[in-house]
């Protein structure tokens, strides 16, 4: 196979590419700030600099919302510039892999193949592997043997519950609970409680900072707009109110774990409690989440060592080794090229 292929995971917060000519992984935001309607000014994490603080005239948006493409136009855009940067400006025909969610519409997985056919990078061919496959693989588990396998990948917008066994997907279920929940609920949690509005980012940052915070035994400090006087303050916010905000999420998220875990056969069940559960995706890294998971379920919780980038490592596996080339597909109708 040519060196020329690429691995892609188009999540809603991220972006993670993995290059085999350089065996390499690459991680942006994948956000796109356009100038006057018609004008790229910044893309990836440059772009994410200008989130909550851009002029009117310029407009910074996701191009993907809830693990699906929402605007393929800007998209594309970005896929060609990341693209682009990772051939040091000279594209070349190259083979694509992307990871799709697989409790979506037909129409929805075809949206993830039109985008690269027509994003202007010289596809090849284009390939299909479903997330949690791919993900299954990136933790390092052998998604092709008859073992029961519980993945839990907690993203920016969505969450995927999936179970695997023999190298398909035996039951998924995708809800639109993930990172983004529960920055918004500690964004609310602090307006109620110091009639203080505080910014995404903000509310990001305490999420991401949770568990230093508690070990240090701080509060998390923060900027905002005071809704009383409309004047800029500061406002130190005890971590107590912050778990309190994401506690409903969290359980939330295990309900939907104990529903799949209802409907698992037997045999894939007890494979399930022997080995226990797989927590990944960048939002699962959230203080308290893992052993909370833990209690709720009763199984043993193995947490990813690195959440952001499991469905890019699985990809590349895919992409590398001859025994995991069956997982990927074409889309039907679509064909190999």
């Amino acid at each position: 196979m040519s060196n020329n292929t690429f691995g892609m995971d188009l999540g809603t917060s991220n972006i993670k590419i993995y290059n085999k000519a350089e065996d390499s992984y690459f991680i942006e935001k994948n956000m796109i700030a356009i100038e006057n309607k018609n004008t790229l000014l910044a893309y990836g994490d440059s772009a994410f600099e200008m989130y909550e603080k851009a002029p009117v005239n310029i407009q910074t948006s996701y191009p993907v919302c809830n693990g699906v493409i929402a605007d393929i136009k800007n998209m594309e855009t970005l896929v060609k510039y990341f693209i682009s940067d990772l051939s040091k400006g000279s594209l070349k025909p190259c083979d694509f892999y992307v990871a799709v969610p697989t409790d979506v519409t037909e129409v929805e997985k075809r949206a993830f193949y039109d985008l690269i056919k027509d994003a202007g990078v010289k596809a090849r061919k284009v390939m299909v592997v479903e997330k949690a496959v791919a993900d299954g693989l990136g933790l390092g588990i052998d998604v092709k043997t008859s073992q029961g396998v519980l993945v839990v990948n907690v993203g920016y917008a969505t969450t995927e519950i999936s179970i695997l066994s023999l190298g398909g997907i035996v039951l998924s279920k995708l809800i639109k609970i993930g990172g983004h929940k529960f920055d918004e609920a500690i964004r609310a949690a602090v307006r109620k409680e110091y009639n203080l509005i505080i910014g995404e980012k903000s509310a990001e940052k305490i999420k991401i900072n949770l568990s230093e915070l508690e070990s240090s035994d701080k509060s998390a400090l923060v900027y905002g707009r005071d809704i009383v006087t409309g004047l800029p303050i500061e406002k130190m916010i005890p971590t107590d109110l912050v778990d309190e905000a994401l506690e409903e999420h969290f359980i939330s998220i295990i309900d939907s774990i104990k529903v799949i875990l209802e409907r698992t056969p037997p045999e894939l069940g007890a494979d399930i409690y022997r080995h226990g559960l797989y927590l990944t995706g960048g939002a699962s890294q959230v203080s308290h989440f893992a052993a909370m998971v833990q209690k709720g379920t009763g199984l043993k919780v193995n947490v990813a060592e690195n959440p952001l980038e499991t469905v890019a490592v699985g990809l590349s596996k895919i992409i590398k080794d001859d025994n995991y080339k069956s997982l990927a597909y074409a889309i039907e109708g679509m064909g190999v090229k």
